[in-house]
C-alpha cells in the first residue's frame, strides 16, 4: 500500500495550506504540504524530504497526530499520516505549489481540499473546539 506523509506546520495560531497547480492530478484542490513515501524511507523521513523539495526548509517532525486509509474512486487504498511540524530553519519558500497561504484552523472548511484530507480536517477541528489543542 503506498503511504503518504502530510504536515500540518503551525505559526503564530494558523496552519499552512497549499493549493495544486492546474497542471498537477486534483488540480487546483488544496492540502497540507508533504507527498509519497519512497521505497526505504520512513513516512518521518518522506515529510522531511517533502518539506525540502516544497517549501526550501529544514524540519523536524514532532508526532503523529492521525493515520488512516483512504481510497479516491477507481484507486487503490493509501495510508495518510499526519504530523506536526514542530520546528523548521529557513524561509517558507513556495517551490511546486500554485499558492501557499497560513490560515486559521477555523478557516479549513472554506477551501476546496483533497478529499483524502477532509477526515483529517473534521476530526482536527473537532480536537481544536474541544480544546484539545
Amino acid at each position: 500500500m503506498r503511504t503518504v506523509a502530510a504536515g500540518i506546520l503551525e505559526r503564530d495560531g494558523r496552519i499552512l495550506v497549499c493549493r495544486r497547480r492546474a497542471d498537477q492530478n486534483h488540480a487546483l484542490k488544496w492540502e497540507f504540504p508533504g507527498g509519497k513515501v519512497e521505497p526505504g524511507e520512513t513516512p518521518r523521513d518522506a515529510l522531511v524530504r517533502e518539506l525540502r523539495e516544497e517549501l526550501g526548509i529544514q524540519s523536524e517532525c514532532g508526532p503523529e497526530i492521525s493515520a488512516y486509509e483512504f481510497a479516491y474512486p477507481g484507486g487503490k487504498p493509501i495510508l495518510l499520516v499526519f504530523f506536526a511540524v514542530t520546528k523548521w530553519r529557513g524561509e517558507i519558500r513556495n517551490h511546486i505549489f500554485d499558492r501557499i497561504e497560513w490560515i486559521e484552523p477555523r478557516r479549513l472548511p472554506e477551501f476546496d481540499f483533497l478529499e483524502g484530507d477532509e477526515l483529517f480536517i473534521s476530526t482536527y477541528l473537532a480536537v481544536i473546539e474541544n480544546g484539545a489543542l
